[in-house]
């Protein structure tokens, strides 16, 4: 009874957190993806050339991570109500002036605005939900909240065709400018709504009973103990050389999942003659099987108690489709397909490897070094873009910059095998295997 108990409680606390953060994620993502479509009508009328673009889009970044420690230590202090009503409506609010940005200039700013905004949200998340769920859990919630991600391309790419189809030209605004225009607006909203909607944590949640935050905080500790001897302090976490292994690894992770997500409707229009609507369409059939296989790869690691060789094994799935993708050059449905399992293993990556720092680092150091491994992964959004367009207007293929970013992730699983199995305590690598709510 007591375990049928539990199991309805944390079904409870799921359906209440994680819904309305996928949705959040979900915002983000289309917000953040939305410039790789407008790109295929903006690049003419801002006089953009690709590896302009490609500094453009690094600069999201690097906005991203001048601000992503200190915003995630703030998110620890004032909670994530706050945080979400600050980060939200500025991104939205500067994704509607995008609309009207008429130089490459006006451009630039606004992407670097953007990602001072964005900063913090991610890791802010990630510490949220370890106020919440025991480590046993946090694949399969992790993994929840980040099935966003594909969705996002799931519905970001058929609607970025539509509207940009549908709207181009009307009262004199491009279709791309109605893009940003109308994806601005929702993050604007749930920023102010998450303000009122998130408790900061189970102490201050007026949905659960006192017995309910008992069981929590019991869970919660117990998953704790099991960390004992882990950083605890952020300058604990920075002198930590784990910490920064996995820096390491997630930056270049990172560097192809930008690849993946920004330059994909590129891609496709380059292999063959399709129209805007259907590589929309294509997307977002990839980001469909994306998200399938991205719940069942985490959905395993979490029932089998394993981590490392998950988290490893889809590292390196993805940095060899990267490395295959010439070899489907000229052929859109070898091109789709090796993209579609790039994106399974892309995404499992993502959702998976946060499991291991949240697991490893404890307090402070976890609000400061998830924002600090986040942080230093984001500047693979920086140089990505403009490695990818100097080396598209060097050489007119986007195949050599692919193909030796997925070498360089191969060779990263490297360094991230060797970094987890230094002092590789069980809480991080393997988890109990007990059932999920």
């Amino acid at each position: 009874m007591e375990r049928q108990a539990t199991d309805q409680l944390y079904r409870k606390v799921t359906l209440r957190i994680i819904p309305f953060l996928f949705v959040c994620y979900l915002i983000a993502m289309v917000d953040r993806l939305n410039v790789g479509f407008a790109k295929l009508q903006f690049m003419s009328d801002l006089h953009l050339t690709e590896t302009q673009f490609g500094i453009a889009a690094s600069l999201l970044y690097a906005g991203y991570i001048l601000f992503e420690v200190p915003s995630n230590l703030m998110m620890q202090k004032a909670g994530l109500g706050i945080t979400l009503l600050r980060v939200m409506t500025l991104w939205g609010v500067a994704t509607l002036f995008l609309a009207f940005a008429d130089s490459k200039f006006h451009f630039y700013g606004l992407r670097f605005l953007i990602g001072l905004a964005e900063a913090g949200f991610l890791p802010g998340v990630l510490l949220y939900l370890t106020f919440w769920f025991p480590e046993r859990m946090r694949g399969r919630m992790t993994s929840l909240f980040m099935a966003a991600l594909p969705v996002s391309g799931i519905i970001g790419g058929p609607l970025a065709g539509w509207i940009m189809t549908a709207t181009d030209g009307a009262h004199g605004l491009k279709g791309w400018q109605y893009l940003f225009l109308v994806e601005g607006v929702p993050a604007i909203a749930l920023g102010v709504f998450a303000y009122f909607f998130i408790a900061r944590d189970p102490d201050h949640a007026a949905w659960l009973t006192p017995s309910e935050r008992t069981v929590l905080a019991r869970d919660i500790a117990s998953g704790r103990r099991l960390s004992d001897g882990h950083p605890r302090s952020f300058a604990a976490a920075l002198a930590d050389k784990r910490v920064w292994g996995l820096a390491f690894s997630y930056f270049i992770f990172y560097c192809v999942e930008n690849a993946l997500l920004v330059w994909i409707p590129t891609l496709l229009r380059g292999v063959g003659s399709v129209s805007i609507m259907q590589i929309g369409w294509i997307s977002g059939a990839i980001s469909l099987v994306s998200m399938v296989g991205m719940q069942l790869v985490s959905s395993h690691s979490d029932a089998e108690g394993e981590r490392r060789w998950h988290v490893i094994c889809c590292g390196v799935v993805s940095g060899a489709c990267f490395m295959l993708l010439p070899l489907a050059a000229g052929s859109m449905a070898l091109t789709t397909a090796i993209l579609m399992i790039a994106s399974v293993a892309v995404f499992a990556f993502l959702a998976l490897f946060w499991t291991i720092p949240s697991a490893y680092l404890q307090g402070p150091a976890a609000a400061g070094g998830l924002a600090l491994i986040s942080s230093i992964g984001a500047t693979g959004g920086v140089v990505s873009p403009i490695y990818i367009g100097w080396m598209k207007d060097l050489t007119g293929s986007f195949y050599e910059s692919l193909g030796s970013m997925g070498l360089l992730l191969v060779l990263a699983m490297g360094v991230l095998h060797l970094t987890l199995r230094q002092r590789a305590p069980a809480s991080e690598l393997m988890v109990p295997n007990r059932s999920m709510p």
